[in-house]
């Protein structure tokens, strides 16, 4: 996720690769992102602390608490500290960096390994309105973005977050229907991934409701209509809904 950012932000033309320095423990990982961004490049916290304004910590929650305690006597109130850990809390970086410290909690999703993410931000009361569009403008680099109060990051996680999840598996649950129904593999994968990708972007750019844009495929006794029957008699908008929320239930219950 943190090498997604570093791509789209260049590419974005928010950053120039050289006013761009990661801090990574392993040599070789050094080595790539080097030559493949042209970035700067570091393994110590100290020189990355005095080289940046903004911090983004990409790590992984089970390595937050190591990575506050090594950069807390080095952060002052002039960075601006971005943390995509999930289920880390504000509070909690408050409790690690420090009360003074400037911190915007995001809850991103995988899809911005190809710039087309959707993440959620939420700033701590010491953020300013600038430092905010900043940390907006990045997130936007890498697809889209939205800010919300902090309360609402474990629904942002329970749908967005884990969203990804579910819509592959109903893109495997298509290609075995499609395979079901006599079309070979590579055949169904292809109509499917098309299918997917073509009715997101229809409801993106005509910013219709979706159930409108349903409503134009679903003809009076059609074959749309008999497979939403199915799926209706299935409760597959409930379980769908049910999902949503067991995820958010789950992430608020890793955050306690």
């Amino acid at each position: 996720m943190g090498e997604a950012l570093v791509r789209g932000m260049i590419g974005a033309g928010l950053l120039k690769a050289d006013n761009v320095m990661i801090a990574e423990p392993d040599g070789d990982r050094r080595i790539y992102l080097r030559k493949t961004y042209s970035v700067k490049v570091t393994e110590d916290a100290d020189e990355l602390v005095r080289f940046s304004s903004i911090l983004i910590l990409a790590v992984k929650p089970q390595i937050m608490g190591k990575v506050l305690e090594q950069y807390k006597k080095l952060i002052t109130g002039q960075h601006l500290i971005i943390s995509i850990a999930a289920g880390v809390t504000i509070k909690s970086m408050e409790m690690g960096l420090g009360e003074n410290v400037k911190i915007v909690r995001v809850m991103p999703n995988t899809p911005a390994l190809v710039l087309a993410g959707a993440s959620a931000l939420s700033p701590n009361a010491r953020v300013t309105t600038e430092e905010m569009e900043a940390a907006l403008q990045i997130f936007s680099a890498v697809g889209t973005c939205v800010q919300v109060n902090e309360s609402l990051l474990d629904a942002v996680t329970g749908l967005s977050g884990s969203g990804p999840g579910y819509v592959f598996t109903f893109i495997e649950a298509m290609i075995d229907g499609g395979v079901l129904a006599g079309l070979p593999r590579p055949v169904a994968e292809k109509l499917v991934l098309q299918t997917v990708y073509g009715s997101a972007r229809l409801a993106m750019e005509t910013g219709e409701a979706p159930a409108v844009l349903k409503g134009r495929v679903t003809s009076p006794g059609g074959t749309t209509i008999s497979g939403l029957h199915v799926l209706e008699e299935s409760g597959f908008r409930g379980t769908v809904m049910s999902a949503i929320d067991a995820a958010a239930q789950r992430s608020r219950e890793l955050g306690e």
